[in-house]
């Protein structure tokens, strides 16, 4: 059999009990689909780690298949080999092999990621317990040589065997296009420079101060995902879930914020012609983990609800799963998970990050004036910045910088305009700025002249 057998000594009784059957089931189906993963876990993992005993037996199985042939079973070689041989084994057993086999193929498999990490770790650690436990043995004959090569040799198993991308050999590949299968931001512009948008398994971060649109801006984005008929799910860390959800209306119809009780017959017409769909998730500030997210991610999977972008509003006020003493260490490991789920769930995420003080009333806003952790922009596959001056917000004015852009360029800046009344961005060429803020300042003074007016009748004047 191909499983490491150079060790012994291992401990009694250490196998994958605490982690439950689940755990095991899902470890065989990723050992069969995963030819790589099974490279890697067959120099360390000592079939009766298993505590099951028909799941020892497939195991044994496919171990075997490979050890026989040089190569890894296919699912319907298996599906063979089950069939026909199984024979002299325990009825029972094989009986509890084929119907394992069958919920196999059907099974949706979830946390894959942690499955091989912990099963990797488990094994590994008790091959180094085993080693040593070999090694006292061999202290006592002073052979400090040989106890440095059991400790090596145990250290080196189970690492990762795949040499990695030959720059030579698979040089075709490269010009391979790669299926990003983006959506839109909406902004013709910024589009352009991404190569469509963001992209599945990308993490896209809006950086702002306070009050300048963080969470206008992903509500737009939120927008134009539904109008191509994606599922969206906006975690909302802040606000109340009907204020974003009312934003969303705003941000489809036009209709102002204050308007929006008068036109509603009209906002739930347009609202029932979008083919994409919204849920927007509630979670109170520092009560939700990215655990918490992708608990909540498995339930909609569970519902058979494919989820094609993610939001959350934002990132920095997600709860650490893990406390550290530094803040700025806990917010990296947040944004390294939340990249993590965009991986994991295939589906574009967007967040957005806090300013420190420098870009309160900045012009352009950099990765510089990130608050906090400047590391966890290092993750991110795009970034950029909303600024807003005082002046910028009276004339519905304001900048987009492209800070990060792993698909084009950047260090970009753009015109803004945008209206908060309803939840209106558009990103604009240099040559309409003028003419935008020319507009929206007539628009400002006869407002404030209105206001006036209104002032003078009400006292008399």
């Amino acid at each position: 059999m191909a499983m490491n057998q150079t060790i012994t000594g291992k401990p009694e009784n250490a196998n994958f009990s605490k982690y439950g059957k689940s755990f095991q089931e899902k470890l065989c189906m990723v050992i069969l689909d995963d030819r790589s993963f099974a490279d890697q876990i067959e120099e360390v993992l000592d079939i009766n780690f298993l505590e099951l005993n028909y799941l020892k037996l497939f195991l044994t199985k496919v171990f075997s298949y490979r050890e026989k042939y040089g190569v890894h079973p296919s699912r319907d070689i298996m599906k063979t080999v089950l069939r026909s041989d199984l024979d002299g084994e325990n009825e029972l057993t094989a009986k509890q092999v084929r119907e394992f086999y069958v919920r196999s193929q059907i099974a949706n498999l979830t946390d894959i990621e942690y499955i091989k990490d912990t099963s990797l770790d488990f094994c590994k650690k008790q091959n180094l317990k085993a080693a040593m436990v070999k090694s006292i043995g061999l202290l006592q004959r002073s052979s400090f040589d040989e106890i440095s090569q059991v400790i090596n040799d145990s250290l080196k198993l189970g690492m990762d065997n795949e040499e990695g991308y030959d720059w030579k050999r698979d040089f075709e590949e490269r010009f391979k296009p790669r299926f990003r299968n983006p959506v839109s931001t909406g902004w013709e512009l910024i589009d352009d420079i991404s190569k469509g948008g963001l992209g599945q398994k990308e993490l896209g971060v809006v950086i702002a101060p306070t009050g300048a649109g963080k969470s206008m801006a992903l509500v737009h984005l939120g927008t134009q995902a539904l109008k191509e008929g994606k599922t969206v799910v906006h975690y909302t860390l802040e606000l109340q879930d009907t204020v974003v959800a009312s934003r969303y209306d705003s941000c489809l119809t036009k209709i102002p914020l204050q308007n929006l009780t008068s036109f509603k017959e009209k906002i739930y017409e347009e609202v029932l012609e979008i083919e994409g769909k919204l849920i927007v998730k509630e979670y109170p500030t520092k009560t939700a983990s990215t655990q918490t997210i992708r608990n909540h991610l498995e339930k909609l999977r569970m519902r058979n609800i494919d989820v094609d972008m993610i939001i959350i509003d934002y990132g920095d006020l997600l709860r650490p799963v893990r406390y550290q003493k530094e803040k700025r260490n806990e917010l990296e490991s947040i944004y390294e998970e939340l990249r993590g789920i965009a991986a994991e769930y295939e589906a574009p995420v967007w967040t957005a990050s806090q300013t420190n003080r420098s870009g309160l009333n900045a012009e352009v806003i950099t990765m510089e004036s990130i608050s906090e952790a400047f590391n966890k922009c290092f993750v991110a596959d795009f970034i950029f910045s909303i600024s807003r001056t005082v002046e910028d917000k009276t004339t519905n004015g304001g900048r987009l910088f492209v800070a990060k852009n792993r698909n084009g360029p950047d260090g970009l800046v753009y015109p803004l305009f945008m209206d908060t009344s309803n939840v209106a961005i558009r990103v604009l060429e240099p040559s309409e700025e003028d003419e935008i803020v020319e507009v929206s300042a007539k628009k400002q003074k006869e407002k404030l002249f209105d206001t006036y007016k209104k002032f003078k009748k009400n006292n008399g004047g």
